[in-house]
């Protein structure tokens, strides 16, 4: 059986897109081969993603920041965006069997100290878990609301 593929993306590909792969690669096993990437990137992971992750028992420190420039040209059977900035400047990708938007605020740019923003990339990081895995219970059917 051939693996689906799918490819996440935010900006920076620092936080979000990265915390959606692992739960991706977690929740959907060998079934999908995941990337993610960011329109532009920051060439970094966040901490708080990388310490959010952690407390799930995944570890991410080892992710890197990618551009999503060299995956436009490939074969995805889905793309989803995770940020309105990445939505808009998304890049094509002509071979994609389809396209997802899934908003979520942007933890490190959160108002407020680093425990208002770690309350914020804990909410982030359930909402995305959440996403995920309806999306590969449901095969998608209901992931798009």
């Amino acid at each position: 059986m051939q693996k689906k593929r799918v490819v996440i993306l935010c900006t920076g590909n620092s936080c979000r897109s990265q915390m959606a792969e692992a739960f991706w690669k977690k929740l959907g096993g060998d079934a999908w081969e995941v990337i993610s990437a960011g329109t532009k990137p920051s060439g970094k992971v966040s901490p708080l993603a990388i310490k959010a992750m952690a407390e799930k028992g995944i570890d991410i420190s080892g992710y890197q920041s990618k551009g999503s420039g060299q995956f436009t040209k490939q074969h995805f059977d889905l793309v989803i965006t995770v940020c309105d900035n990445a939505e808009r400047e998304c890049p094509a990708f002509a071979n994609a069997d389809q396209h997802l938007h899934w908003p979520f605020a942007d933890p490190p740019k959160a108002p407020g100290d680093d425990d208002a923003k770690m309350k914020v990339c804990h909410e982030v990081r359930d909402g995305i878990e959440k996403k995920v895995s309806e999306y590969l219970r449901t095969g998608g059917r209901t992931a798009a609301r």
